[in-house]
């Protein structure tokens, strides 16, 4: 099972050589692919070898660039996650509304509890009672939008009640980060699966390559939340973005297992899908922090 998150700070070139990633710079290094679940390139002065990108293609291992501020930019996507891509695509196609609408109810609910159990663990009483109350209070396809409500009332009690999404601070950025990872591991298993993540069930922006991941990974943005919420960042730079990336080695429950998140993150995904070709959501697992 693969479980390892490979970061390149450094100038390198990296290469493949008998079933190893291979880095070549002032120290030769190894590391079995078997084992590799994501690589973060931080360094743009990083080269790759044609023959590695392949093979890294073909084992669906997530590779994820940053800029020169180490911020991640791109990442690398198969074209074909599966063999029936065509029939999965025409599936995904023929999604029906009702049936979109009902899935997305169900995510995002489950995301505003996750929300709401964080925070009767931290003591905010008052604010979990209001999130039970928009749960109550979820309407088909959130047409209310009880989900943006939930965030002003969740946020605000975890960070301070000047604390906004669009300020430009250590916890935002911090959070960003993370979220950027979690949807690159959302990126691999829906391509994985055989399905564009260009096509959302709720997010509809043209000019977002990634709307279906962004659908899919909402419950998950909480596990990045509470580890931000922990570590109370007051700079976030690269090593704090190392810190950052033991997120995806995380534990939850799913499925009636504990699981490493990538794994939640599948076999999630996986559900997903089902409940949509099938029209219904009660067939989606989703995860639990009861180890």
């Amino acid at each position: 099972m693969s479980w390892r998150t490979i970061v390149i700070s450094n100038r390198c070139k990296l290469d493949l050589e008998m079933g190893y990633l291979v880095v070549r710079g002032e120290d030769t290094k190894r590391v079995v692919l078997d084992e590799i679940n994501n690589i973060i390139i931080e360094n743009s002065a990083v080269s790759i070898t044609g023959c590695l990108i392949s093979e890294l293609t073909e084992r669906k291992i997530k590779v994820v660039f940053c800029d020169n501020k180490r911020n991640p930019t791109a990442e690398l996507v198969s074209l074909y996650g599966c063999h029936d891509c065509s029939l999965k695509i025409k599936k995904q196609q023929e999604w029906d509304d009702d049936t979109k609408a009902a899935i997305w109810t169900e995510i995002v609910t489950d995301k505003i509890r996750k929300q709401m159990e964080f925070l009767l663990e931290l003591g905010f009483v008052d604010e979990a009672d209001l999130l039970h109350i928009y749960i109550h209070d979820m309407r088909f396809n959130d047409i209310t939008n009880r989900e943006g409500h939930a965030a002003k009332v969740y946020f605000n009690a975890l960070f301070g009640k000047e604390f906004t999404r669009s300020a430009e601070c250590a916890t935002n950025a911090a959070l960003n980060y993370g979220y950027s990872l979690i949807l690159s591991t959302f990126n691999r298993e829906i391509v994985a699966n055989g399905y564009l993540t260009q096509l959302g069930i709720f997010h509809d922006n043209m000019f977002n390559y990634f709307n279906l991941s962004c659908d899919l990974m909402e419950p998950y943005r909480v596990i990045v939340d509470r580890f931000v919420h922990e570590k109370a960042y007051t700079v976030f730079e690269t090593e704090q973005k190392h810190e950052m990336i033991n997120v995806l080695t995380s534990t939850v429950k799913i499925n009636g297992s504990k699981q490493l998140i990538g794994n939640a993150i599948k076999i999630y995904t996986y559900s997903v899908f089902e409940a949509l070709n099938d029209r219904n959501p009660s067939v989606i697992k989703n995860y639990t922090n009861e180890l």
